[in-house]
């Protein structure tokens, strides 16, 4: 979602709008700042069959394992060729299901050129029960060749369901019991400093996962961080807080980019740009919090409530399907900041003013109106998050 446009692509768009075709300028604006938010994230989960790795896919994914686009689970893995799951509303972003390794014939240096490491960001490595020679031959392997890996144990729902039938059940004694049996196996199989994530695919805010995603943003570029965010599921507070925060940051640069067009005396550019520039970050903002239709509809069939429950927690954001030209338009018209951008373009046509005060009004417009959609949109985001979370109240009698 970030803005940066080289100064020759604002040139370009300047000498567009000069041969009189606005159209085109916001065609090609639409064009650039599409292509800013296709940073690509590709994350390969490995391990052996059974595992949990297709439901720790279809988890990451925020999907349920009948939708369309989802990972099979259940089924027994006999190809060798990986499985790519794209993210449903951020096509730059892959899952990678590979297949199961720990069979008699498995070489993890074979392994990996099999599955061609190179295409992936990182590997979590998963295991249901105990890491082995497998996993940590696998995890050298990767390690030789630049990239980074991290365990993770998962199933540890089902662990915790066996253990509570003892008597002096303590959940986060069993916890730290699995998380040094895995620490142990690993050393023993040659790990020297394992780092082990003890998670459930399905309960996935609890237990290690928030550590798992700290770890990674970590360790990962701006760029790639930046996606990894946007790309979680809207399972906690946490994330959703995250995700404006993430957001927040890029509101300064695309403010900027605003500006240095509006700064183009250049009659009706700014406004062109100003438009398309809002539009898109807008409905950014909306599929990135999970306010619009298919993200709704998934979030219901996990949660068992009806989606017009669910939207009926939105009280200030459009759905991102509503946010269009006209729309921008419509709020621009009812705020302050639409008398602005007139007063901008009447200056246009002031030499030298002109070009100062344009670039002033569109960088405070642009970022005006991105902060109050992206407060509202949190803010409404963490209501639906509230409403999904509730218990069903139970049906009269």
């Amino acid at each position: 979602m970030a803005g940066r446009f080289s100064r020759t692509e604002i040139e370009e768009l300047k000498a567009i709008v000069e041969r009189g075709n606005l159209t085109e300028a916001a065609a090609e604006l639409q064009k650039k700042l599409e292509s800013l938010g296709k940073t690509p994230l590709d994350v390969a989960i490995t391990g052996e069959s059974g595992a949990g790795k297709s439901s720790f896919v279809n988890a990451i994914l925020g999907l349920n394992e009948d939708d369309e686009g989802a990972a099979k689970t259940g089924v027994t893995q006999t190809t060798m060729e990986p499985k790519a799951y794209p993210h449903p509303r951020l096509p730059n972003v892959t899952i990678w299901d590979l297949p199961g390794i720990g069979t008699p014939n498995f070489q993890a240096d074979n392994y990996l050129n099999q599955v061609k490491f190179n295409n992936y960001d990182f590997f979590i490595i998963v295991t249901e029960t105990r890491f082995t020679s497998h996993h940590t031959s696998l995890a050298r392997e990767i390690h030789k060749m630049g990239k980074r890996f991290y365990y993770v144990r998962s199933k540890v729902d089902s662990d915790l369901r066996a253990e509570q039938r003892k008597r002096n059940f303590n959940e986060a004694r069993t916890l730290q019991k699995i998380r040094e049996d895995c620490v142990e196996n690993l050393r023993k199989a040659g790990e020297a400093s394992p780092r082990v994530f003890l998670l459930s695919n399905w309960e996935l805010a609890n237990y290690d996962f928030p550590l798992l995603q700290e770890t990674l943003e970590k360790e990962l570029d701006d760029q790639k961080r930046h996606v990894l965010i946007l790309a979680l599921p809207n399972i906690s507070a946490k994330i959703l807080e995250k995700k404006k925060a993430e957001l927040q940051e890029h509101i300064w640069e695309v403010a900027l980019l605003s500006c240095a067009i509006g700064a183009l005396p250049v009659p009706g550019l700014s406004l062109v740009c100003d438009v398309a520039i809002l539009v898109f970050h807008m409905k950014g903002y909306c599929v990135a919090f999970g306010l619009d239709d298919e993200s709704l509809t998934g979030l219901a069939e996990q949660v068992d409530k009806p989606v017009a429950e669910l939207k009926s927690a939105i009280k200030k954001s459009p759905l991102a399907s509503a946010i269009t030209k006209e729309f921008v338009l419509t709020v621009l018209s009812r705020s302050l900041c639409g008398a602005l951008m007139l007063v901008e373009l009447i200056l246009n046509f002031v030499p030298g003013l002109g070009s100062l005060a344009g670039g002033v009004i569109s960088f405070v417009t642009t970022r005006y109106m991105l902060q109050s959609f992206l407060d509202e949109a949190a803010e409404d985001a963490q209501k639906v998050l509230t409403r999904a979370l509730e218990p069903r109240a139970k049906e009269s009698i």
